[in-house]
This record gives structure tokens, C-alpha cells and sequence, in this order.
């Protein structure tokens, strides 16, 4: 947890600083406050990582509108990567989405992920909320340290679409998976079920 109270200390006060252990321990003291006061919070995580869903779920709802939703499965194969990279940049957080079965090759979670997905799952069974779960560490040794956060994505009844039950697709949905992504995993889910999370990450 951060304190989000602590501010750095004044210039004035580090001119006033005595000379000796004293003044070099008052010196370190300004230096953490000053650092705790600009460190990342779980509820500025919280933010970001909320930020890029209802964006790109507006986007497919457009498509799908226009297209079908065999026409969303590219334009999110496009622009959820761009929105996430757009995000970062904007932030400084690293963002990206990743899921215990993932339909892109590039969202396998790491291990820290993998762990909080099942933690999610996990959570989920026992009757929390999946649009409640999500999880917030520090880790790192030393001076390698980084914030961490994931946000849990429920399925919603857009999702179901292209991530529902295979039985339940239509054909051209189908056929357009087969195309863009022969190793798909991201089908059988039922509505509300955990498709996977926004995980997001800087260093401190």
C-alpha cells in the first residue's frame, strides 16, 4: 500500500539540512517521501487498465453493426493492440491482455499472469463477482522494482459472438477463426465467465 498523503520534502528544508548522519539520514528520509508521493497507486493501475475495454467494445459493437461479427474478429485482431499501445504511451504503464486460453499467440500470460488468472478463476467459483477481481503487487528485488496490476475481463453477451460455445458460432465466424488464428483457444465460454484480464505493469 502507498500513502498517498506523504509529500516531498521543500527545498528550503534540504538547505536547512545539518551537516553529518543527521542531516544525511533527513536527506534519505526527503528521498523516499519524494519518491512514495510520485510512486504508482493501485486505484492509478486501476484507471488505466479500465480505461481501454469500453473503448475497443465500442469499436467492435460499430463493426459488428456494419460487417457481422466475423468482420469484428480483424478489426480486433488490429485495433486492440493498437489501443493498448496507444494507452501505454500515453501513460507509461505497459498494457496488454492475456488469458488462460488465449486466442492470440501473444497473449500468454507470464507467470506472475498465470497466477492471478487462476487466482481469479478460482475466486470466481466461490461466488465473487468476476467484474470485482483484480490484483495489485509490487514485485522485484533491490532496485529492479515494478507495479503490477490485473483486472479481471468477464465475457460479456457481445463477447459471445465470437467466444461462445463452438456449436453456437456461425459459420463465417468460425471459418474467419480458422483464418486469422489456426491455434485459437478463446471459444466455449459461457456469459459472465472469466475470458481473461488487462494486465498492466511499470517500473518504479
Amino acid at each position: 500500500m502507498f500513502d498517498h498523503t506523504v509529500r516531498p520534502c521543500s527545498a528550503s528544508l534540504r538547505r536547512r539540512t545539518p551537516p553529518g548522519k543527521a542531516g544525511v539520514a533527513l536527506v534519505l528520509l526527503c528521498s523516499l517521501n519524494a519518491f512514495a508521493a510520485d510512486a504508482p497507486g493501485p486505484d492509478d493501475a486501476r484507471k488505466v487498465a479500465s480505461a481501454v475495454p469500453p473503448k475497443l467494445l465500442q469499436v467492435l459493437t460499430d463493426e459488428i453493426a456494419r460487417g457481422g461479427p466475423e468482420s469484428a474478429i480483424a478489426v480486433c485482431r488490429e485495433k486492440a493492440p493498437q489501443m493498448a499501445r496507444a494507452a501505454s504511451e500515453q501513460t507509461g504503464w505497459a498494457i496488454r491482455r492475456v488469458s488462460l486460453r488465449n486466442r492470440n499467440p501473444k497473449a500468454v500470460p507470464d507467470d506472475w499472469e498465470r497466477a492471478a488468472l487462476e487466482d481469479f478463476d478460482r475466486r470466481a467459483a466461490a461466488g465473487e463477482s468476476p467484474a470485482t477481481l483484480e490484483k495489485w503487487e509490487v514485485v522485484g528485488n533491490g532496485a529492479k522494482q515494478e507495479a503490477r496490476y490485473m483486472k479481471a475481463l468477464p465475457v460479456q453477451q457481445i463477447c459471445m459472438a465470437c467466444h461462445g460455445p463452438a456449436e453456437t458460432l456461425k459459420p463465417e465466424v468460425t471459418q474467419q477463426l480458422k483464418s486469422l488464428y489456426p491455434d485459437d483457444k478463446g471459444v466455449g465460454y459461457t456469459l459472465g465467465q472469466i475470458r481473461g484480464a488487462m494486465t498492466i505493469r511499470k517500473a518504479l
